[in-house]
């Protein structure tokens, strides 16, 4: 039943990333800047989850260890991200930050949490990576967006650092719920005088729409539900199910974005489908095989 609610997460995670992707693309081609964007995340939630902030034991954890894991989903993972999405479509900037995911989960998984894996799900791994990279076809990865491709990248290594961070030092769902918001809130706020900002411009529904997906579908009950699922799965199968948020991302872009799917993106969708089964084919065999022995 644990092993259940953690892949129901999962399953809500790749939802809540793919609309946090096409939401994202559709807010830095508002009038709201980036930074704008990244403060009213992190505000949002500071305010929703303050009743806790007071009474978390911040004693439990060291100072480094809260700015590793809050930093690693927090402005910088998005401001690159944000800055990436004004270069790419929604689907791209899904296949270069989560479709690295499971390369950058299974790395460092293996040398910092020293986890292991079958050969046949690192085929797996290998298989949904190509896919990934299938999706985004040949005129992604020109000179011309080499900026996006750097920040996307970027993202994709701090997000994998927030993941390792949470399993390395047992982070559970309520410390991260209250810490990110914090720490985040608390460093970014003095930086976003610097940058461009037009938050008092903007209109009043986008800055809502913003406020109502970023700061609590995805920074309150997304990353709840992630918490729980690295905590309860390890970084490598929650790595490989965010790898699908590509897929999630061209569709939403699709229906809502307009941006059209094409056969590169399609033959994409069956490929991480079929890693996807091939991984939790390979995961059941070493269940068993453990029964066995």
């Amino acid at each position: 039943m644990i092993n259940l609610r953690a892949y129901l997460a999962c399953i809500f995670i790749v939802f809540a990333w793919s609309g946090w992707i096409t939401i994202s693309r559709y807010g830095v081609h508002t009038a709201l800047q980036p930074a704008d964007i990244t403060l009213i995340r992190y505000a949002t939630a500071m305010i929703c989850v303050s009743p806790l902030i007071v009474r978390h034991r911040w004693a439990r954890f060291k100072l480094h260890q809260y700015l590793i894991m809050g930093l690693g989903i927090g402005f910088p993972y998005t401001m690159m991200t944000f800055y990436g999405l004004r270069v790419l479509k929604a689907a791209h900037a899904g296949v270069l930050v989560n479709g690295m995911l499971p390369v950058l989960g299974a790395v460092a998984a293996w040398f910092i949490l020293r986890q292991r894996v079958s050969i046949v799900r690192y085929v797996a791994i290998g298989l949904i990576f190509l896919a990934n990279f299938i999706m985004a076809g040949g005129d992604t990865f020109s000179t011309d967006h080499s900026v996006g491709i750097l920040l996307l990248l970027s993202a994709a290594v701090c997000y994998t650092t927030h993941m390792i961070g949470v399993r390395l030092w047992r982070f559970e769902w309520r410390d991260v719920l209250v810490a990110v918001p914090v720490v985040n809130t608390l460093i970014f706020l003095p930086l976003w005088f610097v940058f461009p900002t037009a938050l008092f411009e903007a209109e009043l529904h986008e800055i809502l729409i913003q406020a109502g997906y970023q700061g609590i579908i995805v920074n309150i009950v997304a990353l709840m539900f992630s918490t729980y699922a690295i905590s309860r799965l390890g970084t490598i199968t929650v790595s490989i199910f965010m790898s699908f948020v590509p897929v999630g991302t061209a569709i939403l872009a699709w229906l809502l974005l307009g941006e059209t799917l094409n056969s590169w993106e399609l033959c994409g969708i069956i490929g991480c489908s079929i890693g996807l089964f091939i991984y939790a084919w390979g995961q059941t065999w070493e269940n068993r095989k453990r029964t066995l022995h």
